[in-house]
């Protein structure tokens, strides 16, 4: 299992991070496989359906299999009961849309990173306390870049990474990276087709797009 050191140090080097959920598990492993070769190096899977949990040890296998370097981890997690499930399925790290006590100290104990997610100063300062390192400002388009401008100041040794209605668009990356986001998480703006029709690579090369996006406003 990754430390909680190389675990951030892979999302400071790779800091665009897709969000994503499908049931079927094909679809999940030619989504994770397409953002790979578009130079994907961490993906967030997430529990929000009933096959969540197959589809995850699925993609875990071809992980192992052919992208030793890339890191999955889950997100959506709001119990310490399934985080335990995800942790002794060894996943690299827990992402959750809330901060919880319980959630805090299970993944301590067990040596895996958490990203928890919060909304105001008071969410933040909370999972500061309770040891996190980078926070999830979730929803990202309802909290917007103006309150981490405000708020980050209050806050110097945390990191932080958006989630939930980024926009894809280089005007928008840009102005979360000029706020001081370490990360951004993408999700259903990342994996909406485009609409010319005939480019089967279109995710991979949008990936890649967006990783040039970032690496230059960094």
């Amino acid at each position: 299992m990754n430390s909680k050191i190389s675990v951030l140090d892979q999302i400071i080097s790779h800091p665009v991070i897709p969000v994503y959920y499908n049931d079927n598990s094909s679809t999940c492993i030619d989504i994770m496989s397409s953002c790979y070769d578009g130079g994907i190096r961490v993906f967030e899977f997430t529990n929000r359906g009933e096959r969540a949990l197959e589809n995850f040890k699925l993609m875990q296998k071809k992980r192992n299999a052919e992208y030793p370097d890339l890191l999955l981890g889950i997100g959506t997690i709001k119990t310490s009961e399934l985080a335990k499930a995800y942790i002794d399925l060894n996943a690299d790290f827990i992402v959750s849309p809330i901060v919880n006590r319980e959630l805090a100290e299970v993944t301590k104990q067990h040596g895996v990173f958490w990203i928890p997610g919060c909304m105001t100063p008071s969410e933040i300062a909370l999972a500061e306390e309770l040891g996190a390192t980078l926070v999830k400002l979730f929803p990202g388009d309802v909290i917007g870049i103006s309150f981490l401008k405000a708020i980050k100041p209050l806050f110097p040794n945390l990191k932080f990474m958006p989630t939930g209605g980024v926009d894809i668009s280089a005007e928008n990356i840009m102005g979360w990276l000029q706020a001081g986001v370490t990360a951004l998480g993408f999700g259903s703006k990342l994996f909406s087709p485009p609409s010319e029709i005939g480019n089967d690579n279109w995710l991979t090369e949008r990936c890649r797009q967006i990783g040039d996006i970032v690496m230059s406003g960094i």
